[in-house]
């Protein structure tokens, strides 16, 4: 009977995982930036990436949407897996992979269109809409989602590089979701922010979780224990650590982890 419940228990972990990396290594030319990282990361879930600069943190993340493939020099080795399915697959179209695995950067970058426009992009060239009212809706969802629909709803013509920082970044984050992606990333989407922006920001992404895997790099410990609910420590391209943002802030095993937490290292 304990085999039948540890076999449950292990099916409704597998259910839960959303992308699966195995062996993963990437080289730039003769640098070795990602050493072998293993990682199961799950769904409706926010994962962040903490570490020092140039630790590796971002370079993995690019990994989940193949966005090393644009860097010639690049090189990806091992597997990773979303919902079971190999991205590397020579099968899968990164376009519509980034279709599914939205991302949202570091320095707020709207189109230099509208505010419509720039949300609206997504779903035509994906062809998600027939017509103008169900483009209409897309980008009212998508703006709600983004919690920016409120401050931006009778003035949708407007050029998106017109908001606020805080807002052009919870623009790009309602463009990320508007292709209906099952995964979110984002690369230490605050760090261009001020206090009050990060905050709106952050408790977005306590909202967004509902839907998404939300997987955040962030230099800040303090916003990694805020909004996630699973941490991974990189450090010279090894991750170290992975666990409960809990457990890692309180009693991390690694003593490197420590080091870092308590700012010994970094």
């Amino acid at each position: 009977m304990d085999d039948f419940f540890q076999a449950e228990r292990a099916l409704s972990t597998m259910q839960d995982t959303k992308i699966s990396a195995r062996n993963v290594d990437v080289r730039y030319g003769d640098t070795h930036a990602i050493k072998d990282v293993s990682v199961e990361i799950a769904d409706k879930t926010v994962t962040a990436f903490i570490g020092p600069s140039g630790c590796g943190k971002s370079t993995f993340l690019r990994c989940i949407n193949r966005m090393n493939d644009t860097i010639s020099i690049a090189k990806v080795t091992g597997h990773i897996d979303i919902d079971g399915e190999d991205i590397y697959d020579s099968r899968v179209d990164p376009v519509q992979l980034r279709a599914k695995v939205g991302m949202v950067f570091q320095k707020p970058n709207p189109f230099p269109k509208s505010i419509y426009d720039n949300v609206a992009y997504g779903p035509k060239i994906h062809g998600l809409a027939k017509n103008k009212a169900e483009l209409d809706d897309i980008v009212e969802k998508a703006l709600r989602r983004g919690a920016i629909w409120d401050e931006v709803k009778d003035r949708l013509q407007a050029p998106g590089t017109g908001l606020s920082g805080g807002q052009q970044q919870r623009l790009c984050i309602a463009r990320a979701v508007a292709t209906e992606p099952e995964v979110l990333l984002m690369d230490e989407p605050c760090s261009a922010l001020d206090p009050i922006a990060t905050a709106q920001v952050e408790e977005l992404i306590d909202e967004l979780r509902q839907n998404y895997s939300v997987v955040i790099v962030t230099h800040s410990m303090q916003q990694a224990a805020r909004v996630s609910q699973k941490t991974a420590f990189f450090h010279l391209g090894h991750m170290v650590e992975f666990d409960e943002t809990d457990k890692i802030f309180t009693n991390p095993q690694d003593s490197r982890t420590e080091s870092y937490i308590s700012g010994r290292i970094g």
